[in-house]
């Protein structure tokens, strides 16, 4: 898939947002990319996980593990393209990452990681050391969209569909805060009510 052709999807279906966000990272932003509104059509879910499984198909793994809530619905459908199982990790009462609902990893099995859209490749790292945790070796990690445009330091193989330069900031460093605005919650991690 082109560049183009993944910007206009996003645009298409009003996932490309500008306003004042606070992103789940705690970072803020005037940009903000819903990939719920993209990956709630079918058709297009499948295309972007074919394309993004395209991304490591020079790689052998057994499963695709995704962070929820944003990481699910493109996990699975890299997961189908690779002809892998699908998990994902969610975090459990104490606000840490788990594997639950009765996953489970194998002793060394390869696993993909695959998130929807890094801002600090927090969600993604968390992932990562579930797997860890669980005995599975992550060997690559992957997203639709990189926020940063190639600039997280991962210490192992990492691609993203598409890369974007969005500039996120600190709270105490946001200049949209200083212009006496408040940021609006739409990522998931503030839909739910705190345990």
């Amino acid at each position: 898939m082109k560049r183009e052709q993944i910007i206009r999807m996003l645009e298409d279906v009003g996932a490309m947002r500008t306003g004042h966000f606070e992103l789940s990272s705690g970072r803020h932003s005037a940009n903000y990319i819903q990939c719920a509104l993209v990956l709630q059509y079918p058709k297009h879910a499948e295309t972007l996980g074919r394309a993004l499984a395209d991304l490591f198909k020079d790689i052998s793994v057994t499963a695709v593990v995704a962070p929820a809530m944003g990481g699910i619905i493109i996990g699975h459908e890299v997961a189908r393209a690779l002809n892998a199982r699908s998990l994902f990790v969610e975090r459990d009462a104490s606000g840490h990452m788990a594997l639950r609902r009765g996953f489970e990893l194998k002793p060394g099995e390869h696993v993909l990681v695959i998130e929807d859209v890094w801002t600090t490749g927090g969600s993604t790292r968390e992932t990562i050391g579930v797997v860890e945790e669980e005995g599975g070796l992550a060997i690559a990690a992957g997203a639709l969209i990189d926020r940063t445009s190639g600039k997280i330091d991962w210490n192992l193989p990492a691609r993203a569909l598409l890369e974007l330069e969005v500039p996120s900031y600190e709270a105490d460093d946001c200049p949209l805060c200083r212009a006496g605005g408040a940021p609006s919650r739409p990522g998931s991690r503030y839909s739910r009510a705190r345990i």
